[in-house]
């Protein structure tokens, strides 16, 4: 459960380089706590903001971290490492002196202590619907902290780019993941559900089990508000598994029929801009929106964001005016920039549906251009498991890259290969280049070797994946 974190503590963060743990170590620091950490992976784009807080990082793991005077009372830690690393020297050193380890997930629920804790969960999605959610609440006033997966730009965070938002309002936004029970810290007062998919087949065995892992979570928050995406499958399975809820429920969904739906929208028009909806339930009327975004999957998030913000008590007109200037956040469709008539793009997705709903996002941001995909997959069990959707996926786009795959907690490097993945696409795609291009490093000059002006370069996956695309300008921009 969680507790107010007491000024003076000391907390340290191992891992601290990380999107949540470096959130974490910001709100320790903002409630008072005396935070330290470490990671030996070194620098990260989620560095920078620690810095400016005056957070310093050691660049590795050493016991002296818990044993020196003054030790830490507690350690926050990625469950990445205590399942990939359980025999951790800093970890042991905790046990063996009986300093509590526990999740980073827990100092942002301590951090959280006292005030609405609004949780954003699902499979996709969640990330660009709690940093809109933020942006809407910070636009109207409420001065919102957060906790987001991915970076807040300035005009969100009021500093330097970040996975965290200080914010002294009352409402505390956070995404919740449900891989290995990282949402099991939070006990929210509102959830905003965006899909169910199948994802993590290293713990789920398939979508039901996902729905049996999110609903158990909820049980432990009863009478919170559900907003929830009935256009989604996975969610109409959620609901009917919770059975008669306490709290109220918000139902939301695009291209809906309006009497199942609270809250609904239907696209009027679709254009590199972004995407002009109706949307009913804001008011007594339609509520026409242009939406800065591009994607079916966007105008969905949108709507929970507009359920979410109603809850709160925001009004349907401030509600729409700031959904509409959401500037988007890291890695979710973000344009990198354009070299020698190359546009680069730079995306999270890791997932078959993911990745489908982003390269069309992609096509009605650039419409007529030809669009390679430079993946890196993220974990050799998700490779295995879902191979064939990627195949299928990736094969849509006019070119493939695939990188060496990320492995990330993954014992077992064998089960799937990039040059696997690529001969898949290539099978189920005859025609279109599919190729096993080596490391990020790699991939960057392979597909600088082949793109041509007028051409789009989407980059997608976890780990590396991200320097893909700030390589391929470089090259391009330094051989024009």
């Amino acid at each position: 459960m969680a507790r107010a974190i007491q000024p003076g503590e000391r907390i340290h963060v191992v891992g601290g380089a990380g999107a949540g743990a470096s959130a974490a170590a910001l709100h320790g620091h903002w409630a008072g706590a005396i935070v330290t950490g470490c990671d030996p992976g070194g620098a990260s784009p989620y560095t920078p903001a620690l810095e400016a807080a005056g957070i310093s990082l050691e660049w590795r793991h050493d016991p002296a971290h818990v044993t020196t005077s003054p030790q830490p009372d507690r350690l926050a830690v990625t469950k990445a490492l205590t399942s990939i690393d359980p025999d951790n020297a800093e970890l042991a050193a905790a046990h063996d002196i009986g300093i509590p380890v526990e999740a980073w997930q827990q100092v942002v629920a301590d951090a959280a202590f006292g005030r609405t804790l609004v949780a954003v969960a699902g499979t996709h999605g969640k990330s660009t619907t709690a940093g809109w959610l933020t942006h809407v609440l910070g636009e109207a006033g409420m001065d919102p902290a957060a906790f987001v997966g991915a970076l807040l730009p300035p005009s969100i965070t009021g500093g330097a780019p970040a996975t965290a938002r200080r914010g002294r309002g009352a409402a505390f936004v956070v995404e919740a993941d449900e891989y290995a029970g990282n949402f099991d810290a939070f006990r929210p007062d509102l959830v905003v559900i965006t899909n169910i998919d199948w994802d993590h087949p290293d713990l789920f065995a398939d979508r039901t089990a996902v729905v049996e892992a999110i609903a158990a979570w909820l049980t432990r928050a009863p009478r919170a508000t559900l907003v929830a995406n009935v256009g989604d499958l996975g969610v109409r399975e959620l609901l009917e598994r919770l059975g008669p809820w306490a709290g109220a429920v918000i139902r939301t969904g695009l291209d809906v029929e309006s009497g199942s739906v609270d809250l609904g929208a239907r696209i009027d028009r679709a254009t590199p801009d972004g995407t002009r909806i109706s949307a009913t339930g804001l008011g007594p009327a339609m509520t026409q929106i242009d939406l800065p975004l591009v994607g079916k999957h966007n105008v969905a998030n949108a709507l929970g964001v507009a359920g979410a913000a109603g809850s709160l008590g925001l009004r349907a007109d401030v509600i729409a005016r700031a959904i509409a200037s959401f500037p988007g956040v890291g890695r979710r469709l973000e344009r990198k920039g354009e070299a020698a008539g190359v546009v680069v793009y730079d995306d999270y997705g890791h997932h078959p549906t993911a990745i489908r709903a982003t390269l069309a996002a992609v096509r009605q941001r650039e419409p007529g251009r030809r669009v390679w995909a430079a993946y890196e997959p993220l974990t050799f069990h998700r490779t295995a498991a879902l191979l064939d959707d990627f195949a299928t996926v990736l094969g849509t786009a006019d070119g493939v890259a695939i990188a060496d795959i990320w492995a990330g907690r993954d014992p077992d490097t064998t089960v799937a290969s990039a040059a696997g993945l690529a001969a898949a696409v290539r099978a189920r795609t005859p025609g279109v280049v599919a190729e096993a291009t080596g490391t990020v490093d790699a991939t960057a000059a392979w597909l600088a070797e082949r793109v041509q002006p007028g051409d789009v370069v989407l980059v997608m996956g976890g780990g590396r994946s991200y320097r893909i695309g700030e390589l391929l300008l470089a090259r391009m921009d330094a051989n024009p």
